[in-house]
């Protein structure tokens, strides 16, 4: 073979394998998705840290990621919104208890604008599962020696703390799960008072892991407004971040309902029947806060001209 005819057949071999490479590379590039989510395990038990993480493949800073997770029979259980870091990645983490409660299989949506996407994870560790007790260490025989008898002290009353499991701390005398750092709770009120560790978020959250969630009617009403309340709560904390009038206008808007929520830290409540009665009483009182009486105002007014 001539030289000129082994330089072409070279020529030809380099373009297609270098055409070849530049296509795979083309096609790994497309085959992204928009925006990612995934778990560190498959599964887990009551108390366990869910690590929830993706990536946003055009960030553009215009939106918080919202995160929802979803019981086996689609109920929202929680909720955040998370703002990704200029590479477009973001994390959070979950503690498996309160609302997660109930085995089987969970749902994992995110959403940036338009772009959705979604995973799965396995709860084992559910309501009425009790964690098998620590093997007890034996202790060493010790060689026993005498001493000196001494004086009895005097009697004190002895109190005891309750022992938290994972997953939940010591808040006042009473075990409360643990607070996420990241996301989760009312998102309209965290975005009017600016930050969770506002006294009105902590208020609203005591609320709710103390005194709702400690009865079976409680729990149930949560997961019902749940469903409601995080339909339409991101947009509005959206504008407020946008709009520092508007935010203002809700923060005042909030005061009445946190005024009347605070009849339930001066009340016992034991049973379900006075959660249920409470709880109708202040739906109520909210009710002709809100709508009754701008309404009667509204009708004076009109009458007067």
């Amino acid at each position: 073979m001539k030289l000129s005819g082994k330089f072409l057949l070279i020529i030809l071999t380099v373009s297609i394998i270098s055409y070849g490479m530049s296509s795979s590379v083309y096609a790994s590039s497309h085959n992204v998705a928009p925006i990612s989510i995934s778990t560190d395990k498959a599964s887990y038990a009551t108390g366990d840290a869910i690590l929830l993480s993706g990536f946003v493949k055009n960030f553009d800073g215009e939106f918080d990621v919202t995160l929802m997770i979803l019981n086996p029979q689609s109920n929202i259980v929680t909720i955040n919104q998370i703002p990704p870091s200029s590479d477009g990645n973001f994390s959070t983490t979950v503690i498996a208890s309160g609302m997660i409660k109930q085995v089987g299989e969970y749902t994992v949506k995110v959403n940036y604008g338009p772009q959705s996407n979604q995973t799965i994870f396995e709860f084992i560790g559910g309501a009425g599962s009790i964690p098998s007790a620590a093997p007890q260490e034996v202790p060493e025989p010790v060689m026993e020696t005498v001493v000196e008898p001494e004086p009895e002290p005097e009697p004190v009353m002895d109190v005891s703390e309750p022992v938290c499991g994972k997953g939940t701390v010591l808040k006042d005398g009473l075990c409360v799960v643990e607070e996420n750092k990241k996301g989760g709770g009312c998102l309209i009120a965290t975005a009017a008072y600016g930050s969770e560790m506002a006294p009105q978020i902590q208020f609203l959250r005591e609320i709710r892991d103390n005194t709702v969630l400690q009865t079976e009617s409680g729990t149930s009403f949560m997961t019902g407004f749940n469903q409601f309340y995080y339909s339409f709560s991101p947009v509005i904390a959206d504008y407020e971040r946008e709009n520092p009038a508007f935010k203002e206008t809700v923060k005042l808007a909030l005061t009445p309902m946190l005024t009347s929520l605070a009849i339930l830290n001066y009340v016992d409540i034991d049973s379900e029947a006075e959660m249920l009665g409470y709880g109708i009483g202040i739906i109520l009182l909210n009710i002709g806060m809100y709508f009754v009486a701008p309404a009667i105002i509204i009708m004076k007014i009109k009458n007067r001209k």
